[in-house]
């Protein structure tokens, strides 16, 4: 599997490439080419061009989640003209706000173009033999919640099971990172993580910063990547537990 970083908050030095606070990723698996969430506006679309990932190609689009900084570049796919699979949860495109903001979807899933095929679905779903669409999220082994009165059931992720383990793509982690780390065993029955990459929603928590980082260390992972919503405080609890890297705009992955 390779993975290949479109949109973040951060840009990797001397690549110049725009940044946002959003997240996008172009993945490649057994044959699929996939976007996974797609930002906010069209910097995901624009940085991938420059770095000669051909749109005309993606088959698939997977949503973590339906709020608009992971959404909002749907708008800007309206010109392919492909059949394209859209994996999400059936919750994703209903109304959302934040402290009276609108951060819903901007472009709900019935306006999608006819060559733009959505499976909503709160169980798993197999994208490819080896990359796994995780639904609903149960959340049974966290305690510490990312953020208060967050009831954003539609929150997901995926799964790759790899030579070495799992290795678990993210979103938001509204749900809590450790449920869906936990799930994605569940789920897969593979107990190894391999790593994890994505947004963790860890802001400003030291509680949770301390339940994760000592559920990480009980874990033997190799790496991870928080980035987006994971901030420096958080960053520097986890690398107490485990190998952290820095993620960017155009970094690249090699997943075996």
């Amino acid at each position: 599997m390779k993975i290949t970083v479109l949109a973040d908050n951060n840009s990797l030095i001397d690549r110049y490439y725009l940044a946002e606070p959003a997240f996008s990723l172009f993945i490649e698996e057994g044959g699929k080419k996939i976007l996974f969430d797609t930002g906010y506006s069209d910097v995901f679309r624009k940085n991938g061009e420059k770095m000669g990932v051909s749109f005309t190609r993606i088959d698939t689009i997977v949503i973590s989640h339906g709020h608009n900084d992971h959404t909002g570049g749907l708008q800007y796919l309206a010109d392919l003209k492909q059949n394209i699979d859209v994996y999400a949860h059936p919750d994703a495109d209903e109304d959302k706000s934040y402290e009276g903001l609108d951060i819903s979807m901007p472009v709900k899933f019935s306006q999608l173009n006819s060559n733009f095929k959505v499976t909503l679905s709160r169980k798993p779903l197999n994208i490819t033999d080896k990359l796994v669409y995780l639904g609903e999220i149960e959340r049974k082994w966290q305690k510490t919640v990312p953020l208060e009165d967050d009831e954003l059931e539609d929150d997901t992720a995926m799964v790759y099971k790899g030579e070495k383990g799992m290795f678990i793509i993210t979103g938001c982690s509204h749900s809590g990172i450790i449920n869906i780390c936990e799930y994605s065993k569940k789920v897969t029955g593979i107990n190894r993580i391999s790593g994890v990459i994505g947004g963790f929603h860890m802001l400003d928590n030291d509680s949770l910063n301390t339940e994760v980082r000592n559920y990480f260390r009980k874990q033997d992972i190799d790496v991870i990547y928080p980035c987006h919503c994971t901030d420096l405080k958080a960053k520097i609890a986890l690398a107490q537990a485990v190998e952290i890297r820095e993620v960017g705009v155009s970094m690249q992955l090699e997943i075996c």
